[in-house]
């Protein structure tokens, strides 16, 4: 299923986000999921995410759509050419894949091999063009295909950047290039998302809140001091530093599900990034009362 037919019904769209193993033993990621199957709506399959070098993300969406999960297949520009960019988005079709999310990707000295040669032959504008043309039968250089994809086609964006209207003017390409919808990084400034929200209404695009789970004040300092346009408000770093370590999971799921009443009138959907709670989506759904 496509997420577009999801929007079109005017449905709250819920995703979720799994990172593939470094390795190829698969029980624990599966034993981390099984407890949303029924409870989201997609699964987004990270592509060497932060630059470490993981399973692909491909692979495991095919698993995942045979498992019953309905897979959203992330691709960044990072790591391949234009050739094997579009071989792989037509790979992702032929497996049974209709969600693809583009994007640019961070840079390799940022993860675990920083002597790796980056590629970015294409951008994130460029990219979603590329999936758009496939879409329509053409390769990149006019090329006729022998049978077309069909995709839902995401993109991203930063509603925390500061200044803004660069990632407006961006998002503004993407939707023009062909984005269907847009996911954002994470959200806790519950104001500075509605200011977003009320600039890009315009581009009638849904767009879905993303939400980071936060396990600790530490955790959320370092991403106030190190992730750009992320800013986690002092009274939530409050919160998170009042309680236990035992009791974290708990505040996490209670802030996590207040922002997301706080914003779901203002969105679409939301996609949670549990960043290995993923047990603890369940909860934070019923207490945002969510499905």
């Amino acid at each position: 299923m496509k997420l577009r037919e999801l929007f079109e019904e005017g449905r709250f769209v819920l995703t979720s986000e799994i990172g593939p193993p470094k390795g190829v033993l698969l029980d624990e990621m599966f034993a981390e999921i099984e407890p949303l199957k029924g409870k989201v709506d997609a699964i987004n399959v990270t592509d060497n995410q932060s630059s470490v070098m993981r399973l692909g993300s491909l692979p495991v969406c095919h698993i995942l759509k045979e498992r019953g999960f309905i897979p959203v297949f992330q691709i960044t520009c990072r790591d391949r050419n234009r050739l094997a960019l579009q071989s792989d988005i037509l790979s992702a079709y032929v497996l049974g894949v209709e969600n693809v999310l583009c994007i640019t990707g961070d840079h390799n000295v940022l993860g675990d091999h920083p002597q790796s040669k980056p590629v970015f032959d294409l951008d994130s504008v460029q990219l979603i063009k590329t999936v758009r043309g496939l879409t329509r039968g053409r390769d990149m250089v006019g090329n006729e295909l022998e049978g077309s994809p069909e995709f839902c086609i995401g993109a991203v964006v930063n509603p925390g950047a500061d200044p803004l209207e660069p990632q407006i003017i961006k998002m503004e390409l993407k939707a023009e290039a062909g984005a269907e919808f847009f996911q954002t990084q994470t959200v806790y400034d519950v104001g500075q998302f509605e200011r977003f929200m009320s600039q890009v209404e315009r581009l009638k695009r849904p767009v879905m809140a993303g939400i980071v789970f936060l396990k600790s004040a530490g955790m959320a300092r370092f991403m106030n001091q190190n992730v750009a346009g992320v800013s986690v408000p002092d009274d939530i770093i409050k919160e998170l530093a009042s309680v236990s370590k035992e009791d974290r999971p708990k505040k996490s799921v209670e802030i996590t599900a207040r922002i997301i009443r706080s914003l779901k009138d203002m969105c679409q959907g939301v996609h949670l990034m549990p960043l290995g709670w993923d047990r603890y989506v369940p909860d934070v759904l019923k207490e945002a009362d969510l499905r």
